[in-house]
């Protein structure tokens, strides 16, 4: 495969990924190859070669001779994926409390501000967006390209599941006061207590979805 085909493929990979990870498709739903592609823009080949590459990341299953389905996220991958991410999520805060640049720093603090603002105006997209943000500039500022990566994907599969979790107001402000608990510990380069109230973050994240219900908070993210 030429680079020009497989940078095509990821891209084609990248977005179907996003889209069942959004809630763009419900589970058991066809994926077709040729509505996908002109979609995209492009041939059935890239989109059947991402498709294959779901199917071994456990988002789709193929069935020969019928076709590709989504198989999203179950209970137990969300469990799975959150406990994982609460070790992780701590060792990142860890290295970014040396690592961290002022301009980092300074985002992470603009991105509270901000996030403040649109909790009361009851903005879930930009609420949203901004966690996002904020997870993503903490990876960068751990300076490692492996956990970065990590922490990034296990990130976006929770897209779905922070919709549902951060509409609620009570969990969003919880939330970002857990944000900013973080942020004091990064300004103060203290690394055992980033890495505490990091790890407690993704906990505390646990606690709120067991006490709404796994099955709630999944049917939900599916009838998105």
């Amino acid at each position: 495969m030429s680079e020009d085909n497989h940078s095509l493929g990821q891209r084609v990979f990248h977005r179907i990924r996003e889209d069942i990870l959004s809630g763009k498709y419900n589970k058991n739903e066809e994926l077709k190859e040729k509505t996908i592609g002109e979609e995209l823009g492009v041939s059935r080949t890239p989109v059947r070669e991402a498709l294959r590459q779901l199917e071994l990341e456990g988002l789709v299953t193929i069935i020969p001779n019928k076709g590709a389905y989504v198989v999203g996220l179950s209970v137990e991958d969300i469990q799975d994926i959150y406990e994982m991410r609460s070790v992780l999520e701590g060792l990142c805060a860890k290295r970014a409390a040396v690592k961290a640049t002022q301009e980092q720093l300074e985002e992470l603090e603009e991105i509270l501000y901000l996030t403040d603002f649109h909790v009361k105006k009851g903005h879930v997209e930009q609420i949203v967006e901004l966690d996002t943000r904020f997870h993503e500039v903490l990876y960068e500022a751990c300076a490692s390209k492996v956990l970065e990566h990590a922490m990034r994907d296990y990130h976006h599969y929770l897209e779905s599941v922070r919709k549902v979790t951060l509409a609620s107001e009570k969990r969003s402000i919880e939330s970002n006061n857990e944000h900013k608990q973080i942020l004091d510990a990064l300004k103060e380069r203290d690394a055992k207590k980033a890495e505490e109230y990091a790890n407690q973050h993704i906990l505390n994240t646990i606690k709120n979805i067991d006490s709404c219900g796994w099955d709630k908070i999944v049917n939900n993210t599916e009838n998105k």
